[in-house]
């Protein structure tokens, strides 16, 4: 069990909507949880207690992990020597930071992928623009082909598909890894968590549609539409990596099944994870709890989802930047099964996540039916 467990002080790098989450759920056992975060009033400041300071800073990671007793993230680009640090001098950090360390570079993933035999896309690991021009001259990388920065990318960002030359202007000139575009034909996500003591839970894997050219998560759905021997092999993919990576705490898993059948890995993320939202509403154990439960060497909660359930991404419209506000939000709350989550980010912008919605029913067709109707209702707007 963890050092003081109930009674521990918990930490978390990042005050966002994943930090605020995982703080409501934490309220639940009264627990004393912190978060550091740059940004005045972030969206954790309501239920959680916030040190202003950057989860990327040496000495500010240090100084925040030093007054608690459990250090974990809702973000993966943090300060890793700090981590490190705060290992050394005895405090327990989760995921561990040289789990964490693999994660935060893609290359380093992808590289882990091939040397455990593990499937994932056939991938080349460039240093800057000139070098993927040298490889395309060299016939190595052909069109389309997707570039993604090794480190700090997420969220669509750090991430573009390049289907011509006309469009090689458009090269981050970064350390990357270059995969050849997989012929998709569904995207798939699967959660994984495992405690101190090596106990995992699976969840059932959720079918996602992103939006073109963002990137972003615009849809979920679970249970997802595969057969039941690859939802198995998904299943099996991710307790062999949450294993094999060391990781406590959640580990999200995002695949592609390709036109072929082949279901391969993408990346993961070692953190509570938008494609799990809807554990919220859809399962006994949400991932928020079932992640403290990591943490804490508590008992793992049941992770089969209850019902059918579609997670909306409240994303801000085009167009519109400025104080956020919430067109629909009566309309759909009116509706049965509907479940609306705001994240408390004052400014809306366009494409920036703002919430989330999830509908939850026993009926597939009607769950479809609701989520329609709230996806034409409901809209983050600003004052033009």
């Amino acid at each position: 069990m963890g050092s003081k467990g109930i009674n521990s002080k918990i930490g978390v790098l990042g005050g966002g909507q994943l930090g605020k989450m995982l703080a409501q759920a934490a309220a639940d056992w009264n627990l004393d949880i912190s978060v550091l975060d740059p940004t005045p009033q972030a969206p954790a400041n309501c239920c959680a207690k916030q040190v202003h300071g950057d989860f990327n800073n040496y000495d500010n990671v240090l100084a925040f992990g030093q007054q608690q007793d459990i250090i974990t993230i809702e973000i993966e680009h943090v300060n890793l020597e700090a981590l490190k640090e705060l290992k050394r001098l005895g405090k327990e950090v989760y995921p561990d930071p040289s789990s964490l360390g693999l994660i935060q570079d893609k290359g380093l993933q992808k590289l882990f992928y091939r040397e455990h035999q593990l499937p994932t896309s056939e991938f080349i690991i460039v240093d800057n623009a000139v070098h993927i021009h040298q490889l395309i001259e060299q016939n190595i990388i052909a069109f389309p082909f997707v570039q993604k920065l090794r480190r700090a990318g997420y969220d669509g960002r750090g991430v573009q598909i390049i289907h011509e030359e006309s469009e090689l202007d458009k090269l981050f000139n970064e350390p990357s890894v270059i995969e050849q575009k997989v012929a998709i034909h569904k995207e798939i996500a699967v959660l994984a968590a495992r405690n101190i003591s090596g106990e995992i839970m699976i969840y059932d894997p959720v079918e996602m549609l992103f939006h073109p050219t963002a990137n972003l998560l615009l849809y979920q759905e679970c249970p997802c539409t595969l057969n039941g021997d690859q939802s198995e092999q998904v299943k099996n993919l991710a307790h062999t990596l949450i294993e094999k990576m060391n990781i406590v705490g959640l580990l999200a898993v995002e695949l592609f099944l390709d036109k072929k059948g082949n279901i391969l890995i993408n990346e993961v993320a070692p953190r509570p994870h938008n494609s799990g939202h809807h554990t919220i509403e859809a399962c006994p154990t949400s991932q928020f709890q079932q992640h403290l439960r990591c943490i804490l060497d508590f008992p793992l909660g049941p992770a089969l989802t209850n019902v059918h359930s579609i997670l909306l991404n409240l994303l801000g419209e085009p167009g519109y930047q400025g104080e956020a506000i919430y067109e629909g939000i009566e309309e759909c709350l009116a509706l049965d099964g509907v479940y609306i989550h705001l994240y408390g980010k004052k400014e809306t912008k366009p494409m920036r996540k703002m919430g989330h919605i999830t509908i939850v029913g026993k009926d597939p067709v009607y769950v479809k039916k609701i989520a329609t109707s709230v996806s034409e209702k409901i809209k983050v707007i600003a004052h033009l």
